[in-house]
C-alpha cells in the first residue's frame, strides 16, 4: 500500500501549522509559551534547523522551517511530544491537545519566503492579540520581534530575512518594517482552511494559475519535479518500526514506553492496534518481530490488527495523519 508521503528532507521550506484539538487553546499562560519557546529554540540548535518566523497564537501556532541536516518530522516530534507530556503534567488533564497531526507544506523558496514571513508574523495582528506594529514589534510570542532586533530566540535566523532588502542591518529593517506595514493593507485568508491559505499565497506573488496541482506544496508545476521523487516512497521503505512507534504515539498522544506495557490508560490499547495494523497490515512487517517490540504475543498481534484496521478505517483522519 503505497503512501502519500510527506515530501520531507533537508533543505525544503516549510510552513507548519499545529492546531489545537476542536480548536481549543494549546497555550493556557505565558508559562506554556515560555516552555515551548525554550524546547523549540534548544531542538532548533541541536537539530541544525533555521527558523526563518513563527507566531504562537492561542489555539494555533505557524512556524517557517528548513531543517539542513534531519528531518521535519523527528524535529517536531520531539518538539510537541514535549510540549504535550509538559502541558498535560502541569494543568493536570489527560487526552489530546493537538488537531490530528500538524499540516506542513513545502515552499518554492525564491518565490514565497518574504511572503510566507510577512504572513506568519502578521498572525497576532489580525488575530486581535496586539492592536497595532507598535505593540507586535515587542510582542513576546513572535518571530516579529526578533527580526527587529527587540527580542532574542537563539535559533532563528533573522539575517536571512533581513538581507532580502539590505545586507545593512538597519536598513535591511526599515525596509522590513515597510513591507510588513504594506501587508496590512491584504485581505487576510482563513487560517482554518490549509487549501485557502496556499491559494491565497499563491495570489499574492501572481502564481494562482500555475500552482501545483499537490496540495502539500506551495509552488509551481516545475518546482513540484523537483522534490517529486520523495512523494512515491512506499511507507514500507520510509520509516523504521521504532520511528512508527514514535509517530503512532505522538498521534493518540501517549507517551511511547506505554505502548509495550499492559494499562488500562486511555488511548494505549486504541495506540497499540494502529500500530499493529499499520506495521502488520500496511507494512508488512513480520507479525513476531512486532510482538517482541511490544512484548505480546503473535496471536494478540493479530487480533490487534483486525482491531487496528476498524480503529483507523472508522476515523480516516486518523489514517491520514499517520499515513502523511
Amino acid at each position: 500500500m503505497p503512501r502519500s508521503a510527506r515530501l520531507d528532507f533537508p533543505g525544503l521550506l516549510q510552513h507548519v501549522i499545529v492546531r489545537g484539538n476542536e480548536r481549543r487553546p494549546i497555550f493556557l499562560d505565558d508559562q506554556d509559551r515560555s516552555f515551548f519557546l525554550e524546547r523549540f529554540s534548544f531542538l532548533l540548535q541541536e537539530t541544525h534547523t533555521d527558523c526563518l518566523a513563527w507566531a504562537l497564537l492561542t489555539n494555533h501556532l505557524h512556524l517557517l522551517l528548513r531543517p539542513r541536516s534531519g528531518s521535519l518530522a523527528t524535529f517536531m516530534r520531539r518538539l510537541l511530544t514535549s510540549y504535550v507530556v509538559t502541558f498535560n503534567l502541569r494543568h493536570k488533564r489527560s487526552g489530546h491537545l493537538f488537531q490530528n497531526r500538524y499540516k506542513s507544506f513545502v515552499c518554492e523558496e525564491e518565490r514565497y519566503f518574504l511572503e510566507l514571513v510577512r504572513y506568519v508574523h502578521l498572525n497576532p495582528l489580525r488575530a486581535g492579540l496586539v492592536d497595532n506594529l507598535a505593540e507586535l514589534a515587542v510582542y513576546p510570542w513572535c518571530g516579529h520581534a526578533v527580526v527587529l532586533g527587540h527580542r532574542v530566540l537563539p535559533g532563528q535566523v533573522y539575517g536571512e530575512v533581513l538581507e532580502r532588502f539590505e545586507k545593512n542591518v538597519q536598513k535591511g529593517r526599515a525596509g522590513y518594517t515597510a513591507f510588513i506595514a504594506d501587508g496590512l493593507c491584504q485581505r487576510a485568508p482563513d487560517f482554518e482552511e490549509n487549501r485557502g491559505l496556499r491559494r491565497w499565497l499563491a495570489k499574492q506573488v501572481g502564481q494562482e494559475e500555475n500552482l501545483a496541482a499537490d496540495a502539500r506544496i506551495l509552488g509551481s508545476e516545475a518546482f513540484f519535479q523537483t522534490v517529486q521523487p520523495a512523494a512515491t516512497v512506499p511507507l514500507s521503505k520510509k520509516i523504521p518500526l521504532p520511528e512508527l512507534l514514535m509517530k503512532v504515539a505522538e498521534i493518540f498522544e501517549v507517551s511511547p514506553e506505554l505502548l509495550s506495557r499492559r494499562t488500562r490508560l486511555s488511548g494505549v490499547a486504541e495506540a497499540r492496534a494502529a500500530f499493529c495494523y499499520l506495521a502488520v497490515g500496511v507494512m508488512e512487517c513480520n507479525g513476531a518481530e512486532v510482538a517482541r517490540m511490544l512484548g505480546m504475543s503473535r496471536a494478540g498481534v493479530s487480533i490487534a490488527v483486525g482491531r487496528g484496521k476498524t480503529i483507523l478505517e472508522d476515523n480516516p483522519s486518523l489514517l491520514d495523519s499517520l499515513l502523511n
